[in-house]
């Protein structure tokens, strides 16, 4: 299978979105299911990953419920309080839902150290006893962090979210580079190939912009740990579908149909277990 694992559907308000800022106007809109899925059939995608936008647990059963109407939509990346007192009782209900893949937290949201927390570490570690996932989303000054809850949590499998948000557009390398050679060690980390033209500059990236970066996680993760996403639609702010899917197919195209095959779906597919 061919898959996006990673992208998003919304109904937009002002409130809940205040986080599109005004270079992101172009995205203050609703999009829905019917809005992606003539865009994939033209890439010869089979499907996506769809995952959480807002905090709730009643975001990730509407979004199930989506998924369920949306055969293209293969698996879910939704939220659920990993805090709470009845984790494990929401974990088994979760569990019962079959394109519920795994779980996010906001974390580039929150303080450093916040998932150094005990009962944080307590939950991600319970998301491996029913087979869920944990999607780490957080800035580069965030991934020490993120090394030790891999560390931490040695069960339960991992993806970095947008390759942690390096800042493309200062061009800033070495620290994040640092840090993603030592969370990389940790063989139950995969890395999302997403998010890559909103972390440049808007409107003057160019494809060679990003290559630094892919080397890196390239040489980190292999090909067997790598996952494409476009992060649609909030590439639109910097992107056309097409063009932020060239980058990746241009920096990859010298990989082996093989290799191809593993970061543009098989990947995906072995580790959110989709079908």
């Amino acid at each position: 299978m061919k898959i996006d694992a990673h992208q998003h559907f919304w109904t937009y308000d002002p409130e809940t979105f205040s986080w599109l800022t005004d270079d992101m106007a172009i995205i203050r809109r609703s999009f829905q299911p019917q809005d992606l899925k003539p865009i994939l059939d033209y890439h010869e995608f089979d499907g996506c990953v769809f995952v959480q936008v807002n905090q709730t647990e009643q975001e990730t059963l509407y979004f199930h419920e989506v998924a369920l109407q949306n055969p293209f939509i293969k698996g879910v990346v939704g939220w659920t309080d990993l805090f709470s007192e009845r984790l494990e009782e929401n974990l088994q209900h979760y569990a019962g839902m079959e394109k519920v893949k795994g779980f996010r937290h906001i974390v580039q949201g929150e303080p450093v150290g916040f998932m150094r927390n005990p009962l944080f570490v307590d939950g991600v570690r319970k998301l491996a006893e029913y087979n869920f996932t944990y999607d780490i989303l957080v800035y580069p000054h965030q991934l020490k962090d993120a090394v030790f809850i891999a560390r931490s949590c040695p069960d339960t499998r991992f993806v970095l979210d947008h390759l942690a948000k390096p800042q493309i557009k200062e061009g800033k390398v070495t620290q994040w580079a640092n840090y993603i050679k030592e969370l990389a060690v940790h063989l139950n980390v995969s890395c999302k190939v997403s998010g890559l033209v909103t972390e440049a500059d808007y409107r003057h990236w160019k494809k060679e912009d990003f290559y630094i970066y892919l080397d890196m996680v390239l040489n980190a993760f292999g090909t067997d740990r790598l996952l494409y996403g476009s992060d649609w639609p909030v590439c639109l702010a910097a992107a056309t579908y097409e063009e932020q899917l060239d980058i990746v197919e241009s920096y990859f195209s010298e990989l082996s149909a093989h290799e191809k095959a593993g970061i543009f779906g098989k990947n995906a597919v072995r580790v959110y277990g989709l079908k």
